[in-house]
């Protein structure tokens, strides 16, 4: 496509503002590179905007879910709880976008419909959702792994008279559900969090479950000061301990085996760590995802710990789950979730055999029965990894869509590039630790490689950096390779795309570690990007 006289031309286009968008800014700019940053909602923080949901709230501890690259914001912020919610992280966001005047380089309530590669000029054209048209050397994909929710398809929808929500797409402003009859139709992470909130506002609240999910307290409450000190005195040694561990968090991990130990010990430290609260649950002991008779220990741990919560038999069983390996779903954390079954105005309604048959005027009908709502809340999940960049109409060399590429499950190298689509990047995407570890850890190390790349490229004056095929190939493999020796793929998860019909089943994330991930990276720039591709002055280059 030639450039139109009142297109726009950048050397680079951003497409999202949440928190990799917000540092792709600061590295564009060191750069010294012009660019473009267009975001769908109207305000930055991403996934965190959209999720305004009731008990909304990060399953990371606030010290660790921030920025490290620049020490003077770890030290001026201040969180108010161990584990923040929704709105102190946006919050935070909203203070980094003011910090560094980040908000004059966005243009908000913008979506990208479109994004071309041109063979002939080796630059994008990302076409707008006004029709405006912006040419730039560089694509890169910031549109997050949780940012397009999973639309719930149920016969009847557009019949029902009340209020319809959904955690993912949640409204600005305040819902009143003060003594309404409220259905929740999901018992995902969402869920989990917003029905203890919506429990205590509600005049009644029936929650239809299809498959059950493991739990951890949280244990969240203020922040301590002595606890924020400690951190702040050591952020910098700390920070770099988080970059050397699997998920990017900082906290004790076992080295033994859950069967190394006698059974009382093994109690003692299940324990420990339920009290302790948190998804370092999971590092309770080393081998919890990799070793079946380990995994059923903590498994049945927690659904004794399920069992003795909840008041009826009957509920607890259908709460305590028993069909998959506990932590081959992302691990739920939680305030007070199996506690709220034993309140008189919620109601469990199992659905794993009947499903839901449809929505009706006043509610839903499920199994032989009918359930009349005021209001119903659909926690129905995303899209997750995929969904927003193949909603976007990509197209590389010859005209290969995304699409195309992904039929049969996302390829990608590192999780970065995807061979095809030069000069494009995704921004911890399919084939990166992203969703398994701290995002921010994840985002921080994948826009220092990404500015590093682009560093490189003005120094040798390269027009195009992409994927080799066989790099690329030798990846995805070594992805599959690593998760098939875990327990992650035994479980039907959104990880594995299992919860979108259609949708090819593939492990998306890299289960490797972070460490891993990044070392990878490190010897693929000190080696002169091995793995990539380079045209210099129209010339090829291949790094093997």
């Amino acid at each position: 496509m030639a450039n139109n006289q009142n297109d726009k031309n950048v050397d680079a286009v951003v497409v999202g503002a949440g928190f990799s968008g917000l540092y792709l800014i600061l590295k564009l700019r060191e750069l010294g590179l012009s660019f473009g940053v267009f975001e769908a909602g109207s305000g930055v923080g991403g996934t965190w905007n959209w999720n305004r949901y009731p008990g909304a709230r990060c399953d990371v501890e606030s010290m660790q879910y921030s920025y490290s690259f620049d020490e003077d914001l770890q030290q001026e912020w201040e969180w108010s709880e161990v584990f923040a919610g929704q709105p102190e992280i946006m919050k935070y966001a909203n203070h980094v976008a003011d910090r560094y005047a980040l908000r004059d380089d966005i243009e908000f309530n913008t979506s990208v419909v479109s994004a071309h590669f041109n063979e002939v000029t080796n630059r994008w054209a990302v076409t707008l959702e006004s029709g405006e048209i912006v040419h730039a050397q560089y694509c890169i994909m910031a549109t997050g792994c949780l940012s397009s929710p999973r639309a719930p398809d149920f016969k009847g929808m557009e019949s029902f008279k009340g209020a319809t929500y959904h955690t993912g797409e949640w409204p600005h402003e305040d819902v009143d559900l003060s003594g309404l009859r409220v259905g929740v139709i999901g018992t995902g992470s969402s869920a989990i969090q917003a029905i203890p909130v919506i429990a205590e506002q509600a005049g009644h609240v029936t929650v239809f479950q299809r498959t059950p999910n493991y739990s951890i307290p949280s244990r969240s409450g203020a922040m301590s000061p002595e606890y924020a000190d400690a951190w702040k005195s050591e952020y910098q040694t700390r920070r770099k301990i988080q970059r050397t561990t699997p998920n990017g968090n900082y906290y004790e991990r076992s080295k033994v085996g859950a069967m190394d130990v006698s059974d009382a010990e093994r109690r003692r430290i299940y324990e420990e760590n339920w009290e302790a609260g948190g998804t370092q649950f999971m590092a309770a002991f080393k081998d919890l995802s990799l070793n079946q008779a380990a995994n059923d220990t903590a498994a049945e741990f927690v659904r004794e710990r399920i069992c003795e919560i909840v008041d009826s038999a009957e509920t607890a069983e259908l709460l305590a789950p028993d069909s998959y390996p506990i932590g081959t779903k992302r691990i739920c954390v939680d305030t007070r979730y199996f506690e709220t079954f034993n309140r008189d105005n919620v109601r469990l309604v199992d659905i794993s055999k009947c499903g839901i048959d449809q929505i009706t005027e006043n509610g839903v009908r499920a199994g032989s029965e009918d359930f009349e709502f005021d209001a119903i809340v659909y926690a129905t999940g995303f899209d997750a990894m995929t969904g927003t960049l193949l909603k976007i109409d990509i197209q590389g060399r010859d005209g290969l869509t995304l699409r195309e590429k992904w039929e049969v499950g996302p390829v990608s190298y590192l999780g970065i590039m995807v061979a095809g689509f030069p000069n494009m990047y995704t921004i911890t995407g399919p084939g990166s630790p992203s969703v398994l570890c701290n995002m921010i850890v994840a985002i921080e190390q994948h826009l220092e490689f990404v500015a590093d790349s682009l560093g490189d490229m003005q120094a040798r004056g390269a027009d195009v950096i992409e994927a080799d095929p066989e790099a690329e190939t030798a990846w995805v493999e070594h992805g599959i390779e690593v998760a098939y020796k875990t327990l992650y793929p035994k479980a039907a998860s959104w990880y594995m795309g299992a919860n979108i019909e259609g949708k090819p089943r593939v492990f998306m994330p890299y289960i490797g570690g972070m460490a891993n991930h990044a070392a990878k990276c490190r010897d693929i720039v000190s080696n002169g990007y091995t793995g990539f591709v380079f045209s210099e002055t129209g010339v090829a280059a291949k790094r093997a």
